[in-house]
């Protein structure tokens, strides 16, 4: 879940979610290990190739380095801080952890160059959208005869999630694997500044919301009469990539891909229709530019809606000095289409120490240390139980954690990778044409007689 402009969510650095993917702020530091030792990079970078992953001395516990991608050095910190901890009581291995520090789809494209050298981590983070990617390029393990002899349940963890890992490159259908399991979950909202919305003299989204009205019309009409203030104030922002607009698509009835996901229907009248609704808002300067960081603008107290993950609570927490809230998606007309974010921690498929590495991922994925994560505010625990989402809610501000938990139970779709085509290369070509769509660089008639047939299609041959 740190993607951020992002590529969601949980895609980038070694976060979207979550996301889903998500996401959008930059690293304060990366690290590297060498001989156990960890040295910070500078923000932004990837932390260089470091040894290749070591068999520990006979007799001794393993050595694992451990890799994800956080937003920022709180972050850092306490992902440092869970290490020892986990460290402290484990005699079957002994941990470095690595903050990885390349924002967007250079995370993932670090990681590939690192596993084909035999120098990456033993254990490390990816979006839920590349699972099928390592997974098909023979890069991870597959950790259910692992699983096997530990009392792993795959139900203790949300479904849509756990059919990705489960699932066969060769059928493309969830299967007996299990490449891993999810460290979080994540699902949109609306940032609001309802002191933009006091100053509009428009109604409160949070009551409308209450009262079964926030809708796409409503929202619209909320837009409008904050963008009437004036001067540099926008009503609604959001970032380009691939969620955002998806989230208008899937609202309005339309979707990426059919059903089994093997060709894309962005071009479906449907899916159009989201489009369409989502042009209009920057057709009508309602929003901030397209393209542009909608985050910066939202923390100085210039935009009144931002639409974003629960990764953006932490930064929003310690940035902002005027009254906000979170509120759910309004409701476009198929409802309103949130999406469930994630990422999982996975095991090098060159690891000298399996065993303790699946241990490690138990570990980084148990009960207690999802509850020290979602203190930060920037994530949600990928374990479905009563006792995580009561935890969950008491972590505030936002008064109104209940958006992210709704969003998450209203059927949202799961951010999943393309088990039968290239997901990597399907986002990259829909998030340019969807670029050149929001920005008049091409009319709609043409980006329906293309998108599918010719922009994406490279995406689904093979």
């Amino acid at each position: 879940m740190k993607l951020r402009k992002t590529t969601a969510l949980l895609v980038s650095a070694a976060f979207a979610l979550t996301a889903c993917s998500s996401t959008e702020d930059d690293n304060d530091s990366a690290a590297t290990t060498t001989a156990g030792q960890t040295t910070s990079a500078p923000a932004g970078t990837s932390a260089p190739a470091t040894t290749a992953t070591t068999q520990a001395d006979p007799g001794k516990s393993a050595a694992l380095r451990w890799r994800t991608r956080p937003d920022n050095q709180a972050e850092i910190d306490v992902y440092k801080q869970i290490s020892e901890q986990i460290d402290g009581k484990n005699d079957a291995f002994t941990l470095a952890y690595e903050p990885g520090g390349t924002e967007g789809a250079g995370y993932q494209d670090v990681l590939k160059t690192e596993l084909a050298a035999g120098t990456a981590p033993d254990v490390f983070w990816i979006p839920g959208t590349d699972v099928a990617d390592f997974a098909k390029r023979d890069l991870i393990l597959d950790l259910r005869s692992l699983a096997g002899a530990t009392g792993h349940k795959d139900e203790d963890f949300y479904e849509g999630p756990m059919e990705q890992l489960k699932t066969d490159p060769a059928t493309g259908q969830p299967g007996d694997k299990l490449w891993g399991l999810p460290r979080d979950v994540s699902t949109f909202a609306l940032y609001i500044n309802r002191d933009l919305i006091a100053q509009a003299n428009t109604d409160d989204p949070l009551e409308l919301s209450k009262a079964g009205k926030w809708d796409w019309a409503a929202f619209e009409k909320t837009a409008r009469d904050i963008s009437k203030i004036g001067g540099a104030v926008k009503g609604f922002g959001a970032n380009s990539w691939w969620a955002n607009y998806g989230y208008f698509v899937n609202s309005a009835g339309g979707s990426f891909f059919n059903e089994d996901r093997t060709q894309c229907k962005l071009d479906d009248p449907k899916s159009i229709d989201g489009l369409n609704f989502m042009k209009k808002l920057y057709d009508d300067k309602l929003a901030v530019p397209f393209g542009e960081d909608a985050e910066p603008p939202f923390k100085a107290g210039t935009v009144g809606m931002f639409m974003n993950g629960r990764w953006a609570t932490p930064g929003t927490r310690s940035g902002v000095k005027f009254n906000w809230d979170v509120v759910a998606l309004p409701a476009g007309p198929a409802g309103s289409k949130n999406w469930l974010f994630w990422g999982a921690y996975v095991v090098n498929k060159k690891t000298k120490n399996p065993e303790a590495a699946w241990k490690l991922v138990q570990e980084l994925t148990a009960n207690e240390t999802q509850g020290e994560i979602s203190k930060l505010g920037a994530n949600i625990p990928s374990r479905k139980s009563d006792e995580a989402i009561k935890s969950f809610l008491t972590f505030t501000p936002p008064t109104n954690n209940q958006a992210f938990v709704d969003g998450i139970t209203n059927e949202p779709a799961t951010e999943g990778p393309l088990w039968k085509g290239d997901w990597p290369l399907f986002s990259s070509k829909a998030d340019s044409a969807v670029q050149a769509l929001m920005t008049g660089k091409t009319t709609m008639p043409k980006f329906q007689s293309s998108i599918c047939k010719t922009e994406t299609a490279e995406a689904f041959k093979g």
